[in-house]
Protein backbone atom coordinates (compact mmCIF):
# COMPACT_ATOMS: atom_id res chain seq x y z
CA UNK A 1 0.00 0.00 0.00
CA UNK A 2 0.95 3.65 -0.45
CA UNK A 3 1.95 6.34 1.90
CA UNK A 4 -1.47 7.91 3.26
CA UNK A 5 -0.69 11.26 1.83
CA UNK A 6 -0.72 9.24 -1.35
CA UNK A 7 -3.80 7.08 -1.13
CA UNK A 8 -5.78 10.25 -0.10
CA UNK A 9 -5.11 12.04 -3.35
CA UNK A 10 -5.81 9.03 -5.36
CA UNK A 11 -9.08 8.69 -2.95
CA UNK A 12 -9.98 12.04 -3.39
CA UNK A 13 -10.66 11.98 -6.74
CA UNK A 14 -13.43 9.45 -6.88
CA UNK A 15 -16.59 11.51 -6.66
CA UNK A 16 -18.38 8.16 -6.84
CA UNK A 17 -16.35 7.00 -3.33
CA UNK A 18 -17.34 10.27 -1.77
CA UNK A 19 -20.62 10.44 -2.22
CA UNK A 20 -21.12 7.43 -0.93
CA UNK A 21 -18.98 7.74 2.36
CA UNK A 22 -20.94 11.16 2.77
CA UNK A 23 -24.54 9.34 2.47
CA UNK A 24 -23.57 6.43 4.58
CA UNK A 25 -21.52 8.31 7.64
CA UNK A 26 -24.53 10.97 7.87
CA UNK A 27 -26.99 7.92 7.93
CA UNK A 28 -25.12 6.52 10.87
CA UNK A 29 -24.12 9.70 13.30
CA UNK A 30 -27.78 10.59 12.86
CA UNK A 31 -29.16 6.97 14.12
CA UNK A 32 -26.69 7.20 16.82
CA UNK A 33 -27.09 10.21 18.21
CA UNK A 34 -31.06 9.75 18.82
CA UNK A 35 -30.32 6.40 20.85
CA UNK A 36 -27.44 8.29 22.93
CA UNK A 37 -29.61 11.10 23.38
CA UNK A 38 -32.17 9.05 25.07
CA UNK A 39 -29.71 7.76 28.25
CA UNK A 40 -29.33 10.76 30.65
CA UNK A 41 -26.54 9.16 31.76
CA UNK A 42 -24.21 8.75 29.04
CA UNK A 43 -21.31 10.07 30.12
CA UNK A 44 -21.06 8.36 33.29
CA UNK A 45 -21.57 4.85 31.23
CA UNK A 46 -18.66 5.90 28.91
CA UNK A 47 -16.37 6.06 32.32
CA UNK A 48 -17.91 2.77 33.72
CA UNK A 49 -17.10 0.90 30.62
CA UNK A 50 -13.60 2.77 30.20
CA UNK A 51 -13.32 1.78 33.73
CA UNK A 52 -13.94 -1.99 32.85
CA UNK A 53 -11.53 -2.16 29.78
CA UNK A 54 -8.67 -0.09 31.93
CA UNK A 55 -8.93 -2.48 34.83
CA UNK A 56 -8.74 -5.71 32.89
CA UNK A 57 -5.77 -4.43 30.56
CA UNK A 58 -4.08 -3.78 33.76
CA UNK A 59 -3.92 -6.92 35.33
CA UNK A 60 -4.23 -8.99 31.81
CA UNK A 61 -1.99 -12.00 32.40
CA UNK A 62 -4.43 -12.83 35.03
CA UNK A 63 -7.56 -12.96 33.76
CA UNK A 64 -6.15 -14.54 30.53
CA UNK A 65 -4.70 -17.44 33.03
CA UNK A 66 -8.09 -17.11 34.42
CA UNK A 67 -9.97 -17.27 30.96
CA UNK A 68 -7.62 -20.28 29.73
CA UNK A 69 -8.78 -22.15 32.91
CA UNK A 70 -12.36 -21.55 32.54
CA UNK A 71 -12.55 -22.26 28.92
CA UNK A 72 -10.65 -25.77 29.38
CA UNK A 73 -12.66 -26.81 32.46
CA UNK A 74 -15.96 -26.23 29.64
CA UNK A 75 -13.74 -28.53 26.99
CA UNK A 76 -12.51 -26.40 25.11
CA UNK A 77 -9.10 -26.52 23.75
CA UNK A 78 -7.21 -22.87 24.18
CA UNK A 79 -3.81 -22.07 21.89
CA UNK A 80 -1.84 -19.32 22.14
CA UNK A 81 -0.34 -17.39 18.84
CA UNK A 82 2.14 -14.78 19.13
CA UNK A 83 1.58 -13.68 15.47
CA UNK A 84 -0.41 -13.85 12.55
CA UNK A 85 1.71 -17.19 10.94
CA UNK A 86 0.93 -19.04 14.31
CA UNK A 87 -2.60 -18.19 14.62
CA UNK A 88 -3.65 -18.98 10.96
CA UNK A 89 -1.54 -22.01 11.07
CA UNK A 90 -3.64 -23.30 14.47
CA UNK A 91 -6.92 -22.51 12.14
CA UNK A 92 -5.68 -24.35 9.22
CA UNK A 93 -4.26 -27.56 11.02
CA UNK A 94 -7.78 -28.08 12.82
CA UNK A 95 -9.49 -27.43 9.57
CA UNK A 96 -7.36 -30.41 7.54
CA UNK A 97 -7.37 -32.33 10.96
CA UNK A 98 -11.31 -32.85 9.84
CA UNK A 99 -10.93 -32.86 6.27
CA UNK A 100 -12.50 -29.73 5.63
CA UNK A 101 -12.12 -27.76 2.51
CA UNK A 102 -13.82 -24.83 3.16
CA UNK A 103 -15.38 -23.48 6.54
CA UNK A 104 -17.38 -20.45 7.33
CA UNK A 105 -16.72 -16.97 9.22
CA UNK A 106 -18.68 -14.80 11.39
CA UNK A 107 -17.18 -11.42 11.15
CA UNK A 108 -14.01 -11.03 12.85
CA UNK A 109 -11.65 -8.48 11.96
CA UNK A 110 -8.62 -10.35 13.81
CA UNK A 111 -9.10 -12.89 11.13
CA UNK A 112 -9.08 -10.20 8.32
CA UNK A 113 -5.72 -8.73 10.67
CA UNK A 114 -4.04 -11.93 10.70
CA UNK A 115 -4.72 -12.62 6.66
CA UNK A 116 -6.57 -16.06 7.92
CA UNK A 117 -8.55 -15.94 3.98
CA UNK A 118 -5.60 -15.97 2.05
CA UNK A 119 -3.31 -18.22 4.22
CA UNK A 120 -6.36 -21.09 4.22
CA UNK A 121 -6.45 -20.72 0.61
CA UNK A 122 -2.85 -21.49 0.22
CA UNK A 123 -3.84 -24.59 2.18
CA UNK A 124 -6.68 -25.38 -0.60
CA UNK A 125 -9.36 -24.64 2.14
CA UNK A 126 -12.27 -21.40 1.17
CA UNK A 127 -12.92 -19.48 3.50
CA UNK A 128 -16.79 -17.91 3.33
CA UNK A 129 -17.75 -14.35 4.73
CA UNK A 130 -21.41 -14.62 5.68
CA UNK A 131 -21.92 -10.92 7.02
CA UNK A 132 -23.49 -9.64 4.17
CA UNK A 133 -21.05 -6.43 3.86
CA UNK A 134 -18.14 -8.83 4.41
CA UNK A 135 -20.02 -11.30 1.48
CA UNK A 136 -19.91 -8.03 -0.82
CA UNK A 137 -15.91 -7.05 -0.29
CA UNK A 138 -15.71 -10.64 -0.97
CA UNK A 139 -17.08 -11.20 -3.96
CA UNK A 140 -15.84 -7.86 -5.11
CA UNK A 141 -12.37 -8.74 -4.41
CA UNK A 142 -12.33 -6.07 -2.88
CA UNK A 143 -11.10 -5.23 0.99
CA UNK A 144 -12.95 -4.00 3.49
CA UNK A 145 -13.20 0.27 4.06
CA UNK A 146 -15.00 0.33 7.36
CA UNK A 147 -14.91 -1.19 10.76
CA UNK A 148 -18.45 -1.74 11.23
CA UNK A 149 -20.20 -1.54 7.54
CA UNK A 150 -16.80 -3.03 5.43
CA UNK A 151 -18.57 -2.11 2.13
CA UNK A 152 -19.67 1.17 2.71
CA UNK A 153 -17.92 2.42 0.07
CA UNK A 154 -20.60 1.02 -2.27
CA UNK A 155 -23.91 1.51 -3.39
CA UNK A 156 -26.82 -0.60 -4.04
CA UNK A 157 -26.28 -0.44 -7.58
CA UNK A 158 -22.60 -1.50 -7.43
CA UNK A 159 -23.70 -4.34 -4.99
CA UNK A 160 -26.40 -5.93 -7.75
CA UNK A 161 -23.89 -5.97 -10.17
CA UNK A 162 -21.33 -7.88 -7.78
CA UNK A 163 -23.79 -10.38 -6.81
CA UNK A 164 -24.94 -10.62 -10.62
CA UNK A 165 -21.38 -11.09 -11.93
CA UNK A 166 -19.98 -13.37 -9.03
CA UNK A 167 -21.99 -15.69 -7.57
CA UNK A 168 -22.54 -18.37 -9.55
CA UNK A 169 -18.73 -19.17 -9.66
CA UNK A 170 -18.64 -19.58 -6.24
CA UNK A 171 -22.02 -21.51 -4.72
CA UNK A 172 -26.16 -20.68 -5.27
CA UNK A 173 -25.79 -17.82 -8.14
CA UNK A 174 -28.12 -14.64 -8.32
CA UNK A 175 -31.69 -14.03 -9.17
CA UNK A 176 -32.22 -13.93 -13.06
CA UNK A 177 -34.75 -10.90 -11.51
CA UNK A 178 -32.35 -9.34 -9.05
CA UNK A 179 -32.50 -5.72 -8.57
CA UNK A 180 -30.95 -3.21 -6.42
CA UNK A 181 -33.38 -2.94 -3.69
CA UNK A 182 -32.10 -3.73 -0.39
CA UNK A 183 -34.19 -6.41 0.74
CA UNK A 184 -33.97 -7.94 -2.83
CA UNK A 185 -29.88 -7.86 -2.45
CA UNK A 186 -30.24 -8.98 1.51
CA UNK A 187 -32.87 -12.14 0.48
CA UNK A 188 -29.86 -12.95 -2.92
CA UNK A 189 -27.15 -13.04 -0.08
CA UNK A 190 -28.84 -15.61 2.20
CA UNK A 191 -29.86 -18.14 -0.35
CA UNK A 192 -26.35 -18.16 -1.65
CA UNK A 193 -24.93 -18.53 2.18
CA UNK A 194 -27.50 -20.65 3.38
CA UNK A 195 -26.39 -23.52 1.29
CA UNK A 196 -22.82 -23.07 2.87
CA UNK A 197 -23.64 -22.78 6.18
CA UNK A 198 -25.95 -26.33 6.08
CA UNK A 199 -22.66 -28.15 4.72
CA UNK A 200 -19.83 -26.43 6.57
CA UNK A 201 -17.87 -28.84 9.04
CA UNK A 202 -15.82 -25.77 10.43
CA UNK A 203 -17.00 -22.72 11.79
CA UNK A 204 -14.47 -19.81 12.44
CA UNK A 205 -15.17 -16.85 14.65
CA UNK A 206 -13.76 -13.59 16.33
CA UNK A 207 -15.85 -12.39 20.01
CA UNK A 208 -16.55 -8.97 20.78
CA UNK A 209 -15.89 -9.88 24.62
CA UNK A 210 -14.04 -12.95 26.58
CA UNK A 211 -15.40 -13.00 30.10
CA UNK A 212 -12.82 -14.73 32.04
CA UNK A 213 -13.80 -16.04 35.24
CA UNK A 214 -16.83 -18.08 33.18
CA UNK A 215 -14.76 -18.99 30.19
CA UNK A 216 -17.57 -17.09 27.96
CA UNK A 217 -17.30 -15.68 24.50
CA UNK A 218 -19.38 -12.87 23.41
CA UNK A 219 -20.50 -12.31 19.31
CA UNK A 220 -23.23 -9.63 18.58
CA UNK A 221 -24.59 -9.16 15.20
CA UNK A 222 -27.50 -8.10 13.42
CA UNK A 223 -28.39 -10.64 10.83
CA UNK A 224 -28.29 -13.94 12.51
CA UNK A 225 -25.16 -15.07 10.26
CA UNK A 226 -23.05 -15.31 13.45
CA UNK A 227 -25.77 -17.54 15.33
CA UNK A 228 -25.75 -19.91 11.92
CA UNK A 229 -21.66 -20.14 12.08
CA UNK A 230 -21.43 -20.34 16.10
CA UNK A 231 -24.40 -23.51 16.07
CA UNK A 232 -24.37 -25.06 12.99
CA UNK A 233 -20.95 -26.76 11.84
CA UNK A 234 -19.02 -29.78 14.13
CA UNK A 235 -16.21 -27.94 14.78
CA UNK A 236 -16.05 -23.67 15.77
CA UNK A 237 -12.48 -22.15 16.01
CA UNK A 238 -12.47 -18.51 17.81
CA UNK A 239 -9.92 -16.02 16.91
CA UNK A 240 -9.88 -13.48 19.80
CA UNK A 241 -7.41 -10.78 20.82
CA UNK A 242 -6.08 -10.98 24.04
CA UNK A 243 -7.37 -7.55 24.77
CA UNK A 244 -11.15 -8.57 24.46
CA UNK A 245 -10.66 -9.86 27.85
CA UNK A 246 -13.04 -8.55 30.59
CA UNK A 247 -13.02 -10.18 34.56
CA UNK A 248 -16.50 -10.48 35.20
CA UNK A 249 -20.33 -11.42 33.55
CA UNK A 250 -21.37 -8.19 35.13
CA UNK A 251 -18.73 -6.18 33.71
CA UNK A 252 -20.45 -7.05 30.25
CA UNK A 253 -23.11 -4.90 31.32
CA UNK A 254 -21.77 -1.20 30.29
CA UNK A 255 -20.58 -2.37 27.45
CA UNK A 256 -23.75 -4.30 26.02
CA UNK A 257 -25.19 -1.11 26.55
CA UNK A 258 -22.52 1.04 24.67
CA UNK A 259 -21.74 -1.07 22.13
CA UNK A 260 -24.89 -1.06 19.60
CA UNK A 261 -25.75 2.52 20.61
CA UNK A 262 -22.07 3.68 19.45
CA UNK A 263 -21.93 1.39 16.08
CA UNK A 264 -25.39 0.25 14.73
CA UNK A 265 -27.44 3.07 16.28
CA UNK A 266 -29.61 0.43 18.05
CA UNK A 267 -30.30 0.22 21.76
CA UNK A 268 -30.01 -3.79 21.83
CA UNK A 269 -28.20 -5.74 19.07
CA UNK A 270 -30.47 -8.22 17.86
CA UNK A 271 -28.58 -11.25 17.89
CA UNK A 272 -26.15 -11.65 21.07
CA UNK A 273 -24.27 -15.13 21.38
CA UNK A 274 -22.51 -16.50 23.68
CA UNK A 275 -20.79 -19.56 24.55
CA UNK A 276 -18.43 -20.95 27.32
CA UNK A 277 -16.57 -24.74 25.35
CA UNK A 278 -18.49 -27.58 24.55
CA UNK A 279 -22.35 -28.94 25.33
CA UNK A 280 -23.11 -32.82 24.62
CA UNK A 281 -25.99 -33.11 22.22
CA UNK A 282 -25.87 -29.06 21.46
CA UNK A 283 -24.13 -26.84 18.90
CA UNK A 284 -20.11 -27.46 17.83
CA UNK A 285 -19.01 -30.29 19.62
CA UNK A 286 -15.34 -29.18 19.23
CA UNK A 287 -14.42 -26.42 20.32
CA UNK A 288 -10.70 -24.45 19.74
CA UNK A 289 -10.11 -21.01 20.81
CA UNK A 290 -6.98 -18.90 19.94
CA UNK A 291 -6.07 -16.08 22.23
CA UNK A 292 -3.80 -13.89 19.12
CA UNK A 293 -1.28 -11.20 20.85
CA UNK A 294 0.14 -9.93 17.08
CA UNK A 295 1.69 -7.35 18.82
CA UNK A 296 -0.45 -6.47 21.37
CA UNK A 297 1.51 -6.76 24.28
CA UNK A 298 3.96 -3.94 22.52
CA UNK A 299 0.86 -1.69 22.36
CA UNK A 300 0.21 -2.40 26.01
CA UNK A 301 3.80 -1.75 27.03
CA UNK A 302 3.18 1.88 25.81
CA UNK A 303 2.15 4.13 29.02
CA UNK A 304 0.29 6.33 26.11
CA UNK A 305 -1.15 4.35 23.74
CA UNK A 306 -2.10 1.31 25.59
CA UNK A 307 -5.74 2.74 26.20
CA UNK A 308 -6.01 1.91 22.24
CA UNK A 309 -6.61 -1.40 23.67
CA UNK A 310 -9.98 -0.41 25.35
CA UNK A 311 -11.53 -0.38 21.73
CA UNK A 312 -14.55 -2.44 21.29
CA UNK A 313 -14.35 -1.96 17.86
CA UNK A 314 -17.80 0.13 17.45
CA UNK A 315 -16.44 2.28 14.31
CA UNK A 316 -17.77 5.57 16.27
CA UNK A 317 -14.64 7.64 15.52
CA UNK A 318 -14.88 6.44 12.18
CA UNK A 319 -18.46 8.06 11.25
CA UNK A 320 -17.26 11.39 12.63
CA UNK A 321 -13.80 11.81 11.35
CA UNK A 322 -13.74 14.46 8.48
CA UNK A 323 -10.61 12.74 6.99
CA UNK A 324 -12.53 9.28 6.96
CA UNK A 325 -15.51 10.76 5.94
CA UNK A 326 -13.74 12.24 2.31
CA UNK A 327 -11.04 9.12 1.73
CA UNK A 328 -12.48 6.53 3.14
CA UNK A 329 -10.63 3.32 4.59
CA UNK A 330 -8.48 2.08 1.74
CA UNK A 331 -6.52 4.90 2.03
CA UNK A 332 -5.06 3.58 5.47
CA UNK A 333 -3.94 0.41 4.06
CA UNK A 334 -4.93 -1.67 6.94
CA UNK A 335 -8.08 -3.56 8.11
CA UNK A 336 -8.39 -1.29 10.65
CA UNK A 337 -8.80 2.28 8.92
CA UNK A 338 -10.03 6.04 10.43
CA UNK A 339 -8.66 7.51 14.01
CA UNK A 340 -8.28 4.44 15.74
CA UNK A 341 -6.51 3.00 12.52
CA UNK A 342 -4.16 5.50 12.69
CA UNK A 343 -2.95 4.78 15.99
CA UNK A 344 -3.78 1.02 16.31
CA UNK A 345 -1.75 0.22 13.48
CA UNK A 346 1.65 1.89 14.35
CA UNK A 347 1.20 0.57 18.34
CA UNK A 348 0.61 -2.76 17.08
CA UNK A 349 3.21 -3.11 13.91
CA UNK A 350 5.72 0.15 14.64
CA UNK A 351 6.36 2.99 13.14
CA UNK A 352 9.78 1.20 10.31
CA UNK A 353 7.75 1.25 7.50
CA UNK A 354 6.77 4.33 5.87
CA UNK A 355 3.06 3.16 5.02
CA UNK A 356 2.61 2.67 8.90
CA UNK A 357 4.71 5.28 9.99
CA UNK A 358 2.47 8.05 7.97
CA UNK A 359 -1.21 7.36 9.43
CA UNK A 360 -0.41 8.99 12.97
CA UNK A 361 -0.54 12.30 10.48
CA UNK A 362 -4.22 11.34 8.99
CA UNK A 363 -5.76 13.23 10.98
CA UNK A 364 -6.65 16.82 11.83
CA UNK A 365 -6.55 16.85 15.46
CA UNK A 366 -10.31 17.97 15.73
CA UNK A 367 -10.87 15.89 18.81
CA UNK A 368 -14.14 14.76 17.59
CA UNK A 369 -12.71 10.96 18.13
CA UNK A 370 -12.25 11.11 21.47
CA UNK A 371 -15.89 12.76 21.78
CA UNK A 372 -17.96 9.71 20.53
CA UNK A 373 -15.55 6.97 21.87
CA UNK A 374 -18.04 4.82 24.35
CA UNK A 375 -14.47 4.20 25.84
CA UNK A 376 -12.96 7.46 26.22
CA UNK A 377 -9.71 7.03 24.27
CA UNK A 378 -8.11 9.72 24.03
CA UNK A 379 -7.18 9.40 20.03
CA UNK A 380 -5.98 12.93 19.45
CA UNK A 381 -3.54 12.69 22.36
CA UNK A 382 -1.79 8.81 21.46
CA UNK A 383 -2.33 10.86 17.79
CA UNK A 384 0.47 13.46 18.96
CA UNK A 385 2.42 10.32 20.92
CA UNK A 386 2.58 8.60 17.85
CA UNK A 387 3.64 11.63 16.13
CA UNK A 388 6.64 11.81 18.24
CA UNK A 389 7.56 7.87 17.73
CA UNK A 390 7.74 8.73 14.23
CA UNK A 391 10.23 11.43 14.10
CA UNK A 392 12.31 9.73 17.47
CA UNK A 393 12.47 6.40 14.33
CA UNK A 394 14.39 8.52 12.19
CA UNK A 395 16.89 10.56 14.63
CA UNK A 396 19.74 7.75 13.56
CA UNK A 397 18.85 8.46 10.12
CA UNK A 398 22.43 8.74 7.68
CA UNK A 399 20.50 11.16 5.57
CA UNK A 400 18.08 13.55 8.16
CA UNK A 401 15.19 14.42 7.08
CA UNK A 402 14.15 17.94 5.44
CA UNK A 403 12.57 18.73 8.70
CA UNK A 404 15.19 17.64 10.99
CA UNK A 405 17.46 19.72 9.45
CA UNK A 406 15.52 22.49 10.12
CA UNK A 407 15.22 21.48 13.55
CA UNK A 408 18.64 21.14 14.32
CA UNK A 409 19.19 24.97 12.06
CA UNK A 410 17.06 26.51 14.35
CA UNK A 411 18.61 24.76 17.61
CA UNK A 412 21.85 25.95 16.64
CA UNK A 413 20.88 29.17 16.03
CA UNK A 414 18.56 30.06 18.89
CA UNK A 415 21.61 28.27 21.39
CA UNK A 416 23.71 31.62 20.65
CA UNK A 417 22.62 35.25 21.49
CA UNK A 418 25.31 36.30 18.35
CA UNK A 419 23.67 33.72 16.07
CA UNK A 420 19.78 35.16 16.71
CA UNK A 421 20.92 38.45 16.68
CA UNK A 422 22.35 37.67 12.69
CA UNK A 423 19.31 35.39 11.92
CA UNK A 424 16.60 38.75 13.31
CA UNK A 425 18.86 40.90 10.81
CA UNK A 426 18.70 38.64 8.21
CA UNK A 427 15.01 38.26 8.56
CA UNK A 428 13.98 41.63 8.85
CA UNK A 429 15.93 42.27 5.99
CA UNK A 430 13.89 39.65 4.14
CA UNK A 431 10.93 41.13 5.48
CA UNK A 432 11.53 44.21 3.92
CA UNK A 433 12.06 42.49 0.11
CA UNK A 434 9.55 39.65 0.74
CA UNK A 435 6.71 42.87 1.50
CA UNK A 436 7.05 44.64 -1.48
CA UNK A 437 6.38 41.68 -3.65
CA UNK A 438 3.82 40.27 -1.55
CA UNK A 439 1.91 43.67 -0.89
CA UNK A 440 -1.76 43.74 -2.31
CA UNK A 441 -4.85 45.77 -2.62
CA UNK A 442 -6.45 44.46 0.24
CA UNK A 443 -8.34 46.79 3.33
CA UNK A 444 -5.65 47.87 5.67
CA UNK A 445 -2.67 47.22 3.96
CA UNK A 446 -2.80 43.72 5.09
CA UNK A 447 -0.73 41.35 2.89
CA UNK A 448 -1.27 38.25 0.90
CA UNK A 449 0.18 35.12 2.84
CA UNK A 450 3.29 33.96 0.86
CA UNK A 451 3.79 30.27 -0.79
CA UNK A 452 7.59 28.94 -0.85
CA UNK A 453 8.36 27.30 -3.86
CA UNK A 454 9.60 23.65 -4.56
CA UNK A 455 10.38 21.65 -1.52
CA UNK A 456 8.79 23.85 0.23
CA UNK A 457 5.42 24.52 -1.46
CA UNK A 458 4.46 21.03 0.50
CA UNK A 459 4.43 22.78 3.68
CA UNK A 460 3.11 26.03 3.08
CA UNK A 461 0.31 24.41 0.63
CA UNK A 462 -1.56 24.13 3.36
CA UNK A 463 -0.34 26.65 5.90
CA UNK A 464 -0.24 30.37 6.00
CA UNK A 465 3.68 31.96 5.29
CA UNK A 466 3.66 35.85 6.14
CA UNK A 467 6.31 37.58 5.39
CA UNK A 468 8.80 38.08 7.94
CA UNK A 469 8.45 41.36 10.54
CA UNK A 470 10.66 44.11 8.87
CA UNK A 471 11.93 44.67 12.22
CA UNK A 472 12.69 42.13 15.40
CA UNK A 473 11.37 42.61 18.65
CA UNK A 474 14.76 43.20 19.68
CA UNK A 475 15.06 45.66 17.72
CA UNK A 476 12.13 47.79 18.35
CA UNK A 477 13.12 47.30 22.51
CA UNK A 478 16.60 48.81 21.81
CA UNK A 479 14.81 51.72 19.62
CA UNK A 480 11.91 52.25 21.78
CA UNK A 481 13.86 51.94 25.18
CA UNK A 482 11.97 49.25 26.09
CA UNK A 483 8.73 51.18 24.72
CA UNK A 484 9.17 53.94 26.49
CA UNK A 485 9.86 56.49 23.09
Amino acid sequence: MPVFPTAARQALGDTQLRRNLAHATQTIRDKRARVVAEVEDWEELRLAGAGVKEAALRDLATHLETLEASLTRAGATVHWARDADEACAIVAAVAKRHGADEVVKVKSMATQEIGLNEALEAEGIAAWETDLAELIVQLGEDLPSHILVPAIHRNRAEVREIFRRRMAAVGRPAPDDLTDEPAVLAGAAREHLREKFLRAKVGVSGANFAVADTGTLVVVESEGNGRMCLTLPDVLVSVVGIEKVVATWSDLDPMLRLLPRSSTGERMNPYTSTWSGVTPGDGPQEVHVVLLDNGRTNALADEVGRQALRCIRCSACLNVCPVYERVGGHAYGSVYPGPIGAILNPLLRGVSDEQTASLPYASSLCGACFEVCPVRIDIPSVLVDQRAAVVDSHRGDRVPKPEAVAMKAAAWTFSSAKRLARAEQASGLAGRVLGRFSRTSLPGGRTAAGRLPGPGAAWTGARDLPAPPEESFRAWWDRTDGGQK
